[in-house]
């Protein structure tokens, strides 16, 4: 069996590597020709560190990346919602990892060539177009450099090039731009001193306001007795009839001017959040985008996976760990049907019913703040602050609606634990 995976990001890589394990065949081309690495960082979930642990990565990645020890939530003046553990201090099996996303990428980049060689992850190659028939697919890629085509033959196609994905296009043309709603991101890192444990992570405001705090990396050779601060600044400044930012201003370097004035709305106690954000060398905009869930990802021997599949609100650290999960049960059903000698496309009608209802619930459930709708439960309840958070919501009405989000989205510790 021989798989073409058109986009080489986090989900692809992932896939490749995942497929190697399971001795089937993968060929990796990516659009870009080197991995950008923007100063944003994000979060992978136990759940999809356990199946990059089980491709060899955790050594790699922590070397890379800081385990996340507790997840702080906060309303806007900086007062205390909630304090919950993370990873292997929550007793789960593998560790939550807060990473640099271009350090992220990089690590399974480098693990992806070595496992499968520098021939089978190809860069600068643009999916343009693809055909299938009974017995193959055969996707069309042009050299981003010098114009030239190539058309790679395989058994299976699949989609794995991002939010604008050309895979989904061509099944959904009139779908249309990304769904907006109204909210842009400021994100950008800072060397900066660590705050509490240096491992905590700070999450305050809401969906229409919402501040994040988290360090990404420590180099004490280089920046002793600092880490790598990652931070975002979001609010909303339209709404979902305002018109998309133009493809060409997504991830564009943003100023001072620009995000100061919604970074002096949050009341921070663990930075001076002012003098961080100017201490960034530079940082970025992006408009908060998902796309609305599909009805179905696979066309016989064509599939989709990661942001290509389910592009959601990077609320509740799901967007990459999603992909990563993708990714194993793509491989998993595909190795079944080698080894019982049954039919690729058997396999991708599989994954797709066993992973796109899944993803289309947390696609809905991020618009709504996810598990991060503990603290838009008490900035509705009590805007001014509190004087006791029990006087505003029980420990167990907040705990609930994280318990709910961590269940539906599959890292639940019984979910997570080899043991559960």
């Amino acid at each position: 069996m021989h798989v073409i995976i058109a986009g080489g990001g986090v989900g692809g890589l992932t896939a490749a590597l995942a497929l190697k394990q399971k001795n089937i065949e993968a060929h990796v081309f990516e659009q870009s020709r080197n991995v950008r690495e923007p100063g944003v960082g994000i979060n992978t979930l136990p759940h999809a560190i356990r199946e990059l642990a089980d491709l060899g990565l955790l050594e790699a990645l922590d070397r890379t990346a800081i385990r996340t020890h507790e997840l702080i939530y906060k309303n806007s003046h900086g007062q205390e919602i909630l304090r919950q553990l993370r990873g292997l201090d929550a007793g789960y099996d593998y560790p939550q990892f807060s990473i640099h996303r271009g350090k992220l990428q990089k690590t399974i980049l480098d693990h992806a060539i070595a496992e499968l060689g520098s021939d089978h992850v190809i860069s600068g190659m643009k999916l343009t177009g693809f055909e299938q028939d009974d017995h193959k697919v055969s996707a069309t890629f042009e050299d981003r450099q010098s114009g030239k085509k190539t058309i790679v033959e395989g058994d299976v196609l699949i989609g794995a090039d991002g939010i604008h994905s050309t895979v989904r296009a061509h099944y959904y043309p009139d779908e249309g731009p990304p769904s907006w709603n109204g909210v842009v991101m400021w994100r950008g890192a800072a060397w900066w001193p660590p705050f509490l444990t240096g491992r905590s992570m700070v999450i305050a405001g809401g969906m229409s306001a919402k501040l994040v705090l988290y360090p990404i990396f420590n180099d004490p050779d280089e920046h002793p007795g600092e880490t790598l601060m990652n931070w975002v600044v979001a609010a909303k400044v339209g709404d979902s009839t305002s018109p998309l930012p133009m493809r060409e201003d997504w991830s564009k370097p943003a100023t001072l001017d620009e995000v100061l004035p919604h970074a002096r709305g949050f009341t921070v106690t663990e930075v001076d959040l002012e003098a961080l954000i100017r201490a960034t060398p530079e940082f970025f905009v992006y408009p908060m985008c998902d796309r609305d869930p599909l009805e179905q990802w696979t066309d016989r021997r064509v599939t989709l996976l990661g942001d290509a599949a389910h592009p959601m609100y990077p609320v509740g650290s799901n967007g990459a760990s999603q992909a990563v999960l993708d990714a194993r049960a793509l491989a998993d059903h595909l190795a079944a049907a080698m080894t019982s000698g049954g039919d690729p496309r058997e396999a991708l009608a599989a994954y797709d019913e066993d992973r796109r209802p899944a993803t289309a619930a947390i696609v809905v459930a991020n618009r709504s703040g996810g598990p991060e709708g503990v603290i838009d439960l008490i900035e509705e309840r009590a805007p001014d602050g509190f004087d006791d958070i029990n006087d505003i919501a029980t420990p167990d009405e907040l705990r609930a609606i994280v318990g709910e989000y961590h269940q539906m989205a599959g890292y639940a510790k019984d979910q997570v634990n080899r043991s559960g």
